[in-house]
Parts: structure tokens; sequence; C-alpha cells
């Protein structure tokens, strides 16, 4: 037995389904020891939107180890975050003119949720949190308790409280009005919700099984929260630095959420990263009310900028993956043309895209045969019923259509 079955947790997940030692990696294609190249329809969760070892943002970060670049500095004033910041706000913020504050609340995308929870609930006064069904918002407490993902949540121990369910889009197959149940339950005294401070949403339920809510119902969404005096959290974790088109998965609604939860590919290079953005009069902190060890990875800063000077001064990786994100939906969907009794369905948006089989162990399969001819995906959704396609947003076209006739032939030896 390897030193991962013998001394590692049993909590490891995604080298049961890759059992293999990867040793190096690059762009759109990871290898293991033997040699094996596999295209990536992973990208580390989403954290490797640039691809791995993208050479312009690993220069940025050797040059900066090698003249001693501060590595660690808590929330220190660093010469990377300042420029990490100032290249932030010329570069995303005041384009689309967004006002908010920045906060670095800790390196993970939980670490962001739980600072946009507590400081939603510190503003308003309220501890009720609305969240949708099948949401995934992270592994600690307070992100599980918004968390839908039953065995997720039963990992906390304790009850997960202070928090409601509402239906996301179309959970309902489109049978009942936008928000029905919501309003209803708002508008009555008698209803049992408690007053919610928030409701926290992603835009492209990644975990969730890639559910896209359409526009229409993110904008109806905005609306009812203004009436309501609900803080409007959007966690863009996953969904965010392009992974839609925009940099912003809400960009396309065209409208300015209270408080954004940003992770994974902010920090560019793969690198730990998060950001919680808040529109300023909600900056309500006591300093040091919110702290963490790791707020300052100043090699991280350094990557983020180097990814927002590269990536985000013109519409060229935008367009790239709205058009890369046509071809997989196009492939998808004459997929499921293919195989009319299976009942497949192709979801998402931008290149957050997947394939819903009727069942979880249908998925797996065809997940498994993938991996034995060279392509890295995972399923999502509440019983892994989503085969997931989440390339690097810089892969390129052949590279793309390698990895999706990968996926064909183990779709169709699955079914077949």
């Amino acid at each position: 037995m390897s030193v991962f079955e013998t001394l590692e947790s049993e909590v490891r997940s995604y080298s049961r389904g890759w059992p293999v030692v990867f040793e190096r990696a690059v762009g759109a294609h990871m290898y293991d020891e033997s040699g094996k190249s596999y295209v990536d329809f992973f990208a580390g969760a989403g954290a490797l939107n640039y691809g791995h070892n993208n050479p312009v943002l690993k220069q940025a970060v050797v040059d900066y180890i090698l003249r001693d670049g501060v590595t660690h500095g808590l929330d220190m004033n660093t010469v990377a975050k300042r420029d990490f910041l100032e290249s932030f706000r010329d570069i995303v913020l005041r384009p689309r003119d967004l006002d908010y504050k920045v906060m670095f609340p800790g390196p993970a995308g939980a670490n962001a949720v739980e600072a946009a929870l507590k400081l939603a609930r510190k503003v308003t006064g309220r501890e009720s949190v609305v969240n949708f069904t099948n949401a995934f918002h992270g592994m600690t407490l307070g992100a599980l308790s918004v968390t839908g993902n039953s065995m997720k949540r039963g990992g906390a121990g304790i009850p997960l409280v202070h928090a409601t369910p509402m239906p996301y889009d179309n959970y309902l197959d489109g049978r009942v009005p936008d928000f029905l149940w919501f309003e209803r339950l708002l508008a009555d005294s008698g209803s049992g919700l408690n007053e919610p401070s928030a409701v926290i949403v992603e835009t492209v339920q990644g975990e969730g099984g890639i559910n896209a809510a359409r526009i229409e119902w993110i904008q109806g969404l905005a609306d009812l929260c203004e009436r309501h005096g609900m803080l409007l959290i959007v966690d863009d974790v996953q969904m965010g630095c392009g992974r839609t088109g925009p940099f912003f998965s809400f960009e396309a609604a065209g409208i300015t959420p209270d408080i954004v939860c940003l992770s994974k590919s902010i920090g560019g290079f793969g690198l730990p990263l998060a950001v919680t953005l808040l529109k300023p009069e909600l900056d309500v902190w006591e300093p040091g009310e919110h702290n963490g060890t790791f707020r300052g990875i100043n090699p991280a800063f350094v990557a983020a900028s180097e990814a927002l000077r590269t990536y985000w001064t013109d519409d060229t990786l935008e367009k790239g993956t709205l058009a890369k994100g046509e071809q997989v939906e196009r492939v998808l969907l004459g997929i499921a043309e293919r195989y009319p009794g299976a009942d497949l369905r192709a979801k998402g948006r931008g290149l957050a895209r997947g394939l819903r089989f009727t069942d979880g162990a249908t998925a797996g399969q065809v997940c498994r045969h993938a991996f034995e001819r060279g392509l890295l995906m995972e399923t999502s959704g509440p019983d892994g019923e989503v085969a997931k396609v989440m390339p690097p947003l810089t892969i390129t076209d052949d590279e793309l259509d390698e990895g999706l006739r990968i996926l064909t032939d183990s779709v169709s030896a699955t079914l077949s």
C-alpha cells in the first residue's frame, strides 16, 4: 500500500477518482509520474482559470521570490498588496463602475463567505440568512449552514441554524412564478421566517450541478432584496474571474450586489487568496474584529496582479471563453441528441458546463472512462449526476477538441 493509503486521512476524495501520482502540469494538461498526459477539464475546481504553471504568472512569482519579496505579511502594507489593490481598482472595479471596499478575510473561499455572513449580521442586527436549494458555499460551519448538500452538512456534527433555504431558479420546473413562496413568507407575519439579514446566491451553482440561473431570475432576486431591505451576497468563488465570460458572473444581469465573495482563480497561479468585496457603507468592522494569519500571502498578490494585467485589460479572454463555451455546449447537445432514450441534458454558462445523466452511477462511470482515456473530469449535483466540464479558460482549441472527443467516446462506452 502507498503512503497515501497508510498515512493520509480517509477524507481524501479526488485522489480516489484519479488513482495515479501526478508529477507535473502545464497549461491544460497534467502528467502522472509515468509520463501519461491528461487533458484537464477540472482546473483545480476553478482555481486555475489561467492554466497550470502559466508562464507569465510563474515568471512574476519567481522573480518576486528571488528578490526576497515579502512572502507572509498578515495584513501589513506591502508593495505586492499595494500593486494588487491598485490593479484590481483600475482594471476590474473602475471600468465596471463598481465602488467596493476590499477585505482580505483569509486564504480560501469559505473565509470570504464567513466574512460576508458575519458582516451582514453585524450591519443589519439580524441573524437569519436565506440561501438556495443545492447551494454550496464552503465547509466551515457558517458556510455549511447555507449549503444544501446533506452529506456535507452532516459532517458538521452539530445543528446548522440561522439559515433558511429557498427554491433556486427552476427548482420547481417553472410551475410557479419566481419567488412566489419567498415573497409570501416575507409578507406573512405568521410564516415563521425571521426577517433575513441577507440572501446568498451563486449565479451558476457549480457543486450543486451546474445550475445556471436565468438573467431575469437574478435581476428579480436583486429587486426582491432591495424592496425588503436584505443584503445581496453573490458567491463568485468558483464562477468569478471570467468562468462565465465576464470577470464577475453577475455582470450580465446588470446588478450590483452588496457583498461579493471571490477566491480560487483570483490568486491567478493557483495560490491561496480570497477577497470579500463590500459596499463602502457596509464597512463597519472594528480593527481586528475579523482577522487571520494568512490574509496576506504576497506571492498570490503578485500572481493576481499579473493575471489582471495580462488577461483583463481588454475583452480577448472574455470573448474566447464565451466562444469556447458555445463549442462545449454544441458538443454536449450533440451527445444528448445521440442518445434520446438516456434523458441527457446539457447545462451551464460560459466554460462552466455539464452533462446531466439520470443518476450518479452513470455520470461516475463516464468520468472513469474519461480518466482511462486521458481526461480529468469530476461529477457534481446532489447525487453526482452531472459530468462537469470546467477546463482552464486559456485552453487551446485543439486541447478543447481533444478533451471533448474523449468525453464523447466515454459517454459512448458507458451508454452503448
